[in-house]
């Protein structure tokens, strides 16, 4: 007895894959297309590692950046005033963030002692007003007195920008970071008719005594100009 194949049967097994040939075209398709994603998935991952080790490095430089580009250290400043023969004694204390808990936690430490005032100006000009710890200064009338616009106080993230400082650690020093000369300075003639002077290095925890026409001279190794004047 011979067996066939109905025609519904023919149609189903005709139709499975195993019978039908194969399309080499869209196969070699399929196969570029797998390839291509292949390839930007790979591209794209050579870019994240790159973006990454670009990232890496503005960190490093950032952290761990040249003398030119970094705020100072207090020890970095005490050797560059060794360097240009400006004599200080150095005196260690408690942390002082006020001119109030400057003078209760000091110690016996003569000279002027003088409070710094971080100031920018309506106009958007920087200035640092430099006079002794017991000075009036009057915020209405100060920027006639020193040629400037109106005057307020400059924001914590300004002052270590461009100083490289931060509140209670304010002082003329810390000129020697602004390297584009951005701060005016002003110096009060009072102050500055004391023979000593006292300011922080770079830090709240030590005072700095030295000489006024010393620092006269620091100023201007910094690239400033100061402007003595009277403040009150």
């Amino acid at each position: 007895m011979r067996f066939e194949l109905t025609t519904p049967t023919l149609a189903r097994l005709c139709s499975t894959p195993e019978l039908r040939p194969l399309d080499f075209r869209r196969l070699l398709n399929f196969k570029i297309q797998r390839l291509d994603r292949a390839m930007l998935l790979r591209n794209m991952l050579v870019n994240a590692i790159e973006t990454v080790k670009q990232n890496a490095l503005k960190v490093e430089n950032t952290n761990f950046g040249t003398k030119d580009t970094m705020a100072l250290t207090p020890q970095l400043l005490l050797e560059e005033l060794d360097r240009l023969d400006i004599s200080y004694d150095l005196y260690c204390h408690p942390p002082l963030g006020t001119v109030e808990e400057s003078q209760q936690l000091r110690g016996e430490i003569s000279g002027g002692h003088c409070k710094n005032l971080f100031l920018k100006d309506k106009k958007g000009k920087l200035w640092l007003v430099v006079c002794l710890e017991d000075a009036h200064v009057d915020m209405k009338t100060l920027n006639s007195k020193i040629g400037s616009a109106r005057l307020s106080f400059g924001r914590p993230e300004l002052m270590l920008e461009v100083l490289g400082v931060t509140p209670g650690s304010v002082t003329p020093f810390a000129l020697i970071n602004d390297s584009d000369a951005r701060v005016n300075v002003v110096l009060d003639a009072k102050m500055m008719a004391h023979e000593k002077l006292n300011f922080h290095p770079l830090t709240n925890e030590q005072t700095i005594t030295t000489a006024s026409r010393d620092l006269l001279v620091f100023i201007k190794t910094c690239g400033h100009q100061p402007l003595v004047v009277d403040i009150e």
